[in-house]
């Protein structure tokens, strides 16, 4: 669908009314700890206590409960692995919709748990296509053909209508901000929130967050369009799409102050200090925008910040990926080949005067070959501190260990990591 000649109409007002029974007016909360460290005051709001844990609750239900009585009675459709599919499974259930979802077969089935408890005996489900973009194009071929409404995740504007009351919640305690963070990834929270704040608080400035991994909306403003990146980091599942919506990118292009692309290494380690100072659980995507700060952190002096926090969906199953992708990041864990003598206690020598005494090894693989005077191996080693890494190559030089940095290898660190 091409964007309409005459802008449209929104009425995040009415919105909202229309969102009262199935949409929690979550906290804005100020939290001590990020205002002490960056000298400001920093509000988070709590989209990941949505009853679905996540915002996008508010733009599925937006979007399908303003249908016509025909179209409810027809059903919806949606393809989503993720948040999407949660709210949409959530917005069936309240209104009464029968609705059906596609999701791809390799969803973990933590994933198609969640949504089937959402959505209860109003939805079904679909398990097909490898990718998303398989199981999305059987979803709009079924739609079709049965005569059905698709609920996309962010390019219409009913459901950027949804994601903007965001905004409304947040300026009813905060009056004129100075900033706004908003995670980005198909632009449907951050073209409602822009839209919102152009209409009622116009001096706040809206900085938008994406996974350095997949800067879509980044790609759109320098091409003037949405664009398709050839290849993305899904890692931050939330917010890794491939190309942005074409009306959220022309809400949003002229309102956004700022992109800022943060690192997933950074990601990991906020969610890890939110878990572990705040008791606050996110999922990559929800860490975003409290990542962002640091990356931000010379503007923010004395200023009034709101960073959203979109969702907390994270399966426990990868919080270790997340603990190796923020040591890795903090520069605190390092792998190694490093080439043995094979010889009796050359494994100790390495241990005893190689290491510091506040270095750890955490992996190990020895792997013996034909050669009989020396024998590689795969050494994981984690540090305390980032300045011990010098102090380890050092006393490798001096001792005349051979070795290759994995980390600074990236072909080598995925095959081996």
């Amino acid at each position: 669908m091409s964007p309409p000649e005459t802008p449209h109409i929104f009425n995040f007002e009415a919105a909202a009314e229309r969102l009262k029974p199935a949409v929690l007016n979550t906290p804005l909360q100020l939290n001590a700890s990020l205002s002490a460290k960056y000298k400001c005051k920093v509000y988070l709001k709590r989209e990941d206590l949505q009853v679905v844990r996540s915002y996008k609750i508010r733009g599925a239900y937006n979007m399908i409960s303003q249908l016509s009585l025909k179209r409810k009675t027809a059903g919806v459709v949606c393809a989503s692995a993720g948040n999407h599919a949660q709210g949409f499974a959530w917005s069936c259930k309240s209104l009464g919709i029968k609705g059906v979802i596609f999701m791809p077969t390799p969803t973990p089935k933590q994933k198609v748990n969640q949504v089937k408890m959402f959505g209860g005996e109003w939805i079904d489900l679909v398990m097909t296509g490898d990718t998303f973009d398989d199981c999305l194009k059987e979803a709009l071929d079924y739609t079709a053909e049965n005569s059905k409404t698709f609920v996309p995740p962010f390019d219409d504007f009913r459901v950027i209508e949804g994601q903007g009351t965001v905004a409304l919640e947040i300026l009813q305690k905060v009056e004129n901000p100075d900033f706004i963070f908003v995670p980005v990834g198909g632009g449907g929270l951050i073209a409602g929130i822009s839209e919102v704040a152009r209409l009622k608080s116009p001096r706040t400035r809206i900085i938008g967050v994406e996974p350095e991994g997949a800067p879509s909306m980044v790609a759109a403003l320098k091409s003037g369009k949405p664009v398709i990146l050839d290849a993305i980091d899904k890692f931050v599942d939330g917010a890794a799409v491939k190309k942005v919506g074409t009306h959220t990118f022309e809400l949003a292009k002229d309102r956004i102050h700022k992109m800022i692309l943060a690192p997933e290494g950074l990601v990991c380690s906020t969610i890890l200090k939110l878990y572990n100072e705040d008791a606050i659980v996110v999922e990559p995507a929800g860490a975003l925008s409290v990542a962002a700060l640091e990356l931000y952190k010379d503007h923010l002096k004395g200023k009034t910040v709101v960073c959203i926090v979109s969702g907390s969906n994270n399966d426990i199953s990868r919080m270790q990926e997340i603990m190796e992708r923020s040591l890795l990041y903090e520069g605190l864990k390092h792998y190694f080949l490093v080439r043995f003598p094979q010889r009796a206690g050359a494994l100790r020598h390495f241990v005893n005067n190689v290491l510091g005494p506040d270095d750890d090894i955490t992996r190990f693989e020895f792997i013996k070959k034909s050669n009989r005077e020396a024998g590689p191996a795969l050494v994981g080693i984690e540090m305390k501190a980032p300045a011990d890494y010098a102090v380890l190559l050092a006393n490798m030089k001096k001792h005349k260990v051979a070795f290759t940095e994995v980390n600074k290898h990236e072909s080598l660190f995925e095959y081996l990591i």
